[in-house]
């Protein structure tokens, strides 16, 4: 038996051929080899519009959030395409390559469920080959435009869920495995199901690199026990920490002289710091006496806390929604619609909200090769983060996703996450009972309401509404978190260039490989930047220019080119026809000049595919 280390990897049927398209603009895909130029073929972006609009002011009498604050992103991308011919474009495409590869600091992404719908062409058992290939394929570029501290979530039910998990382990090493994540989807049982209801999905989260932590979430319970009621300059305060030491330490015991000179002995273990420390605590107002000054008290600043981990299970729909109030959020955005139809299971904008902000700060790029209604590209705006975001389906992108994000940069969408909902608020008139929180003291006059709703003497007893006034609340105003403002580039994925024979094993040029289409696509295929203010290049790559030369080079159109080149400069150019001994003459000119045949050379050596 072999000393080498056994790997464990997922295996399927085809999984060393790739996939390509088989109809533009549709799930649908062939098998080919690849080294097929119709897989190889690096795509450009073609920019049609710029939407960009100002950040609305602020409104007298509106409540705002600090999310309302935030500097609104320009710097987005909005494309239409196909996920894969996107993802290898911004990995690729030497001036996409460099803003975002290394990166990208969270990728969601939420692929098509069911193969069986998706994929509906397919055999059984080419099923989950083809959505596997499909997600290999998209998962290694994606892994690629990570940065260092960067981390995928990867959303999914249960028909892929367990053979993505073993993928994620393969691209991404098993050792960068974070969490697998329970989202409920709905906040009511289907009580139409036939068997279990199906009222959750799957996320599974891997990070770029090993050691990766979500940030900690601030506990909004633990958050609502905090007052200023002595306007300490520290902030709001808790008075819950004990101030015993936890370990048994003699040195630690001694008395405390209150200052109505009642003695307070040491607890059992001793005091939590040293007597000079203690005084100084006293002295600060971090430690004070009780009223009766028969013990002390600790100040736990609002501030100190981090907060808590998140927990994998994420039930709480009022924190990251659910499919019915993302529904009906896109109803209200898109009127007589028949969104529906499209998307049974639209994600609402809290649950990219909780995700983004586990995993990105203001400024950091997000990205989702799905886009579907636009969900992330929502969110991430309205957090103030940049986003590529990308759909294929043109329908899809042309009435909903692209108008949703038009809506969002106008201002035009304040569903969703633009307005947080005015919690309960203290109402009485010295303030509520001590560690009563607003929501408690609400749930304890509503009880009390319940009970006494049939006796007309405990309803008007004096003691009752004592109770009332002392729990009194009230619904504090609506939260603006939102007010428009940044923009986007709408972008498409260029034309194919090149086609393939596999019969007679021959690349060809397509009737769209003329023109700037065809410079911009050798450039990208070539790993040249391009150099449109130049008046004689196309392109550079270090000391090499470009030229694209759409018809014959022969040595009269080398020698004019040459002329123009700088002294440490070399040559490439690419030419649809080649003279005879024009190479050789190239290379004898030295300096790394190169003449390159289009597309014989930019797709050398691909064999013939066998019947």
């Amino acid at each position: 038996m072999s000393g080498r280390p056994q790997k464990l990897e997922l295996t399927w049927f085809n999984k060393d051929k790739a996939l390509i398209p088989a109809e533009v603009g549709k799930y649908g895909y062939m098998w080919v080899d690849p080294k097929d130029p119709r897989y190889c073929e690096t795509h450009t972006l073609i920019a049609d519009e710029v939407v960009s609009e100002v950040q609305g002011p602020k409104q007298d009498g509106t409540v705002y959030s600090d999310l309302a604050d935030l500097e609104p992103a320009h710097d987005n991308l909005l494309i239409r395409g196909e996920s894969g011919d996107v993802l290898e474009a911004i990995t690729r495409v030497p001036e996409l390559a460099d803003k975002y590869v290394g990166k990208v600091k969270c990728v969601y992404i939420d692929p098509p469920f069911n193969t069986a719908q998706t994929f509906e062409n397919y055999e059984d058992n080419l099923e989950h080959s083809v959505w596997l290939t499909m997600m290999r394929d998209r998962l290694v570029h994606m892994r690629r435009l990570l940065s260092s501290d960067g981390v995928i979530w990867v959303h999914l039910d249960d028909v892929e869920n367990h053979r993505m998990r073993v993928l994620l382990d393969e691209i991404f090493g098993a050792g960068n495995f974070v969490a697998t994540v329970k989202w409920r989807i709905s906040d009511n049982s289907n009580n139409n199901s036939k068997g279990f209801s199906k009222d959750s999905d799957t996320i599974l989260v891997y990070a770029k690199t090993a050691g990766w932590r979500p940030k900690f979430l601030p506990d909004p319970v633990k958050q609502s026990h905090y007052r200023n009621p002595d306007n300490d300059p520290r902030g709001p305060w808790f008075d819950g920490n004990p101030v015993a030491n936890p370990k048994d330490r003699p040195n630690l015991k001694y008395d405390l002289v209150a200052p109505n000179g009642n003695v307070i002995p040491p607890p059992a273990n001793g005091w939590r710091w040293g007597y000079s420390t203690m005084l100084a605590k006293i002295e600060s107002g971090e430690v004070f006496f009780n009223e009766s000054g028969t013990g002390i008290k600790r100040k736990t600043y609002l501030w100190e806390q981090g907060g808590l981990p998140p927990s994998d299970i994420w039930f709480d729909t009022e924190r990251t929604g659910s499919n019915r109030k993302s529904k009906n959020h896109l109803k209200q955005l898109f009127p007589g619609l028949p969104t529906p139809s499209l998307f049974d299971t639209p994600k609402p904008e809290e649950l990219i909200r909780h995700i983004l902000e586990l995993s990105t700060e203001p400024g950091d790029i997000v990205l989702d090769v799905f886009g579907g209604s636009g969900t992330t590209a929502a969110v991430a705006q309205k957090l103030g983060r940049r986003w590529v975001v990308a759909e294929l389906v043109e329908e899809t992108f042309t009435r909903f996703t692209l108008p949703r994000l038009v809506k969002v940069i106008r201002g035009e969408d304040m569903g969703g996450i633009s307005t947080s909902a005015g919690g309960r608020i203290d109402d009485t008139k010295t303030g509520l009972p001590e560690n009563v929180t607003p929501d408690e003291a609400l749930k304890f006059t509503s009880l009390l309401t319940k009970v006494i709703s049939e006796d007309e003497d405990l309803k008007n007893d004096a003691t009752v509404k004592v109770l009332k006034q002392l729990t009194k609340t009230k619904k504090a105003s609506d939260i603006v978190n939102w007010r428009g403002g940044g923009g986007f580039t709408v972008a498409r994925l260029s034309p194919s260039c090149f086609d393939f024979d596999p019969e007679l094993g021959l690349v060809t040029l397509t009737e769209a490989a003329t023109g700037c289409t065809l410079i911009d696509s050798v450039a990208a295929n070539l790993n040249f930047r391009l150099t449109p203010d130049h008046r004689y290049f196309h392109g550079v790559r270090g000391l090499m220019r470009l030229v694209v030369v759409e018809g014959r080079l022969d040595r009269d159109k080398v020698d004019d080119l040459v002329a123009h080149l700088a002294e440490d400069d070399g040559l490439t150019i690419a030419a649809t026809e080649i003279d005879d001994g024009v190479r050789q003459y190239l290379r004898s000119l030295g300096r790394g000049c190169r003449a390159v045949h289009i597309p014989n050379d930019i797709f050398p050596f691909f064999p013939v595919e066998e019947n």
